[in-house]
Formats: structure tokens, sequence, C-alpha cells
């Protein structure tokens, strides 16, 4: 492949993906608009290549961390407070409504398409258990890497109705 036309695909990669797209989406584009038959490996190869896309905003993981630094800094504004020290009323707003939901089961749709998966993520379960989640091909439902306890039925329950709810909005319906 040319230099150029390399160059030219990257930058709209990057541009997509800021945008929000999955890399299976971007492959779709990429063969449209520039009228070639590139495959998704391509596609995640040059997507690694792409220096001047932030892909910690992309990363879940990345996002729960900045969420989690997020709650701690409200629960210590909170507690200055409660000492009598004076806040900004922007951190008495996030004291108020802490991000990560605390007790409320959360699920997060990965970006980037896992290879064989039409779509996956990160869920943080009321209990305070994470794992990773994926839908195969086939549709089949799948949890890893579960980070402590085993989910309770609730959970488990509260999961399945999140999952539809983003997987709904994913879908665009």
């Amino acid at each position: 492949m040319e230099k150029e036309v390399e160059m030219s695909i990257k930058r709209f990669m990057a541009e997509e993906l800021q945008n929000g797209k999955s890399l299976s989406e971007i492959q779709k584009l990429v063969n449209e608009k520039f009228s070639l038959r590139m495959t998704y490996m391509e596609i995640r190869i040059l997507a690694s290549e792409l220096e001047s896309v932030d892909w910690k905003a992309l990363d879940p993981r990345a996002q729960a961390e900045a969420a989690k630094k997020a709650k701690e800094e409200a629960e210590k504004s909170a507690d200055n407070a409660e000492a009598g020290e004076d806040i900004p009323e922007a951190a008495k707003d996030e004291a108020a409504a802490p991000a990560g939901a605390a007790g409320k089961t959360v699920v997060e749709l990965s970006k980037l398409a896992r290879p064989g998966m039409m779509l996956s993520g990160t869920v943080k379960f009321a209990s305070g258990s994470t794992a990773e989640w994926y839908i195969d091909n086939m549709g089949r439902l799948g949890l890893e890497n579960l980070k402590g306890e085993k989910p309770t039925r609730e959970d488990v329950e509260a999961f399945q109705i999140e999952l539809e709810n983003v997987a709904r909005k994913a879908m665009g319906r």
C-alpha cells in the first residue's frame, strides 16, 4: 500500500475512533471510502500504529479508574465538608452524586470490538465484584476475569437488564 493512501486511511481511522466507531465499523467504512478490501486484522494493525488517538479515553478500564478516582475525591471533599471546611459548590455536587453509582450494577460497552465477538465490555456488580463480559457471534453471553466474589442472583438479573439497555442503545434502538 502506498504511504499516502496509508496515511489517509490512518487519519480517517483516528477521526472515526474519536467519534466512537468500533474497528469493525471502521473496516466497512474504509473498504467503502477507499475502495479497498482490508481485513479486520489489517485494520487492527493500522489502528495500533495510530499515535494521535487517546486510547485511554476509549478504554473502559481507564474510564472506570477515572470514575473511581473522581468518587474518591468526592468522598474526600464530603469528609472535608463534615469537618467544617469550606468547599466549592462543584465539589458539593460531586459529593452528592459520586461517579460510578455505588450500589448499582454498571455495564460498560467497549468501543473496540474483540475478534469473534459481537459486543464486549466490563461490568461492576452492585455487590462490588467486577468482570469482563462478551456476546459472541453465536449470540452467547459470557463472563471472564471475575474479580471479587461470585455475583448473586440479584447481581446477575441487574446485569442482564443493564446489558440489554446498553446493547439497545449501541444498536440505536
